[in-house]
């Protein structure tokens, strides 16, 4: 009986090949049955879901798109006619494009605006690919040496034959994104240094630190825009005055670095005890510190929240038309003033154009924000 047993027994010598899992389960089926599909309940509010959204994009590709006007000398071309209703009258953003994007500039000068995006462009981008060299170089450009040549540029130097350009005549995308990039630029640097003064041992920075960040956080941007705008004038010296678009950027980025401030103060918080520690111990001095060890970890933890108090800036700029200032916002609510363009679909058009201008760099940025995340392991993929 043993003998039988052990001479009709079977002893497999290799693995067989695995097998693909069910067709059901995985690719853009699987997906779907795993989250749309997984139970009736489920299945019945993503198909609700789909309705809605069919509603609100064939009404939006209808009027966007299909019932669009997008060619036109005046408001008659975006009226009604013979029964038939129009959609986006894009015949008004074509003839006010120039204005949305340079304001009141002077067209003649406008190249120099044009060049000004140009060599920001070229200096940003090898900044943002992180493969690229001579990153410090970069930086020296982009930082430094930029700034000066967009302020050249932009408001002009008799001596080196730039007519002068007054910031009155600014407006538009030139000046959303001056008062944008000029926030973004300082509040960051700002804000690390905020943080920093808040964690300090020393009682007069903490204490001041302190101060400075609450106060900024507790009041609201339009105050400090009206209070940069009104007040600021009267802290001067008699005799020195303040330019009118230099007076929201200084409100601007001081009420953006109290609120950097604590995005990085999170950060540095979240860093173990062990590294400080572990720091001290290698001899370093305190700005070694943190300029080799705590300030690297801390920012990349934070950098979903930094980019969001960038987003939340760009979007800000807006504010500035409160007091005066021709931005984009405020050049668009000026040019709907033109009884040549007055339709029924104007106003809709314009606002509709606005938002995806400010769609498209809050979403780059966000998008941008993703792909640093992933590279340094902040988080989870995407």
């Amino acid at each position: 009986m043993t003998r039988k047993s052990h001479e009709t027994s079977f002893f497999r010598t290799e693995m067989l090949p695995p097998k693909p899992p069910p067709p059901a389960t995985t690719g853009v089926l699987g997906w779907m049955r795993k989250h749309l599909f997984s139970d009736w309940l489920n299945t019945i509010l993503t198909f609700i879901g789909i309705y809605i959204i069919w509603l609100i994009v064939s009404s939006f590709v209808q009027f966007a798109l299909i019932d669009a006007v997008w060619s036109g000398a005046d408001r008659k071309a975006c009226l009604p006619h013979d029964g038939i209703e129009v959609g986006a009258c894009w015949a008004f953003v074509h003839a006010k494009f120039n204005q949305f994007m340079y304001g009141f500039y002077p067209r003649a000068l406008q190249w120099r605006v044009n060049l000004t995006y140009i060599v920001g462009i070229l200096l940003l981008v090898p900044m943002l690919i992180p493969k690229l060299p001579y990153k410090r170089l970069n930086g020296i450009l982009l930082l430094v040496v930029f700034p000066i040549f967009a302020y050249l540029m932009l408001y002009g130097a008799p001596s080196l034959g730039l007519d002068k350009v007054e910031t009155t005549k600014w407006g538009g995308l030139l000046l959303t994104l001056v008062i944008a990039i000029t926030g973004i630029v300082t509040s960051l640097p700002l804000g690390v240094l905020l943080a920093l003064g808040r964690q300090s041992k020393m009682p007069i920075v903490r204490l001041v630190s302190v101060i400075f960040i609450e106060f900024w956080r507790g009041v609201p941007l339009i105050t400090v825009l009206f209070m940069s705008s009104v007040m600021l004038p009267l802290f001067l010296p008699e005799g020195v005055t303040l330019d009118k678009v230099v007076r929201p950027l200084v409100g601007v980025a001081l009420f953006s670095a109290a609120y950097m401030a604590e995005v990085v103060r999170g950060g540095l918080q979240a860093i173990p005890k062990g590294q400080y520690e572990g720091a001290m111990a290698l001899g370093l001095s305190y700005w070694q510190m943190m300029r080799f060890i705590i300030l690297p970890q801390a920012l990349k933890l934070v950098i979903p929240g930094i980019v969001n108090t960038f987003i939340g800036l760009f979007k800000d700029t807006s504010l500035v038309s409160i007091i005066g200032l021709m931005d984009l916002l405020g050049i668009v609510q000026s040019s709907l003033a033109d009884a040549k363009w007055a339709t029924p679909t104007t106003a809709p058009t314009a606002y509709l154009f606005l938002a995806m201008i400010y769609w498209t760099f809050c979403f780059s940025m966000s998008r941008y924000s993703i792909f640093m995340e992933n590279l340094l392991h902040t988080g989870h993929k995407r």
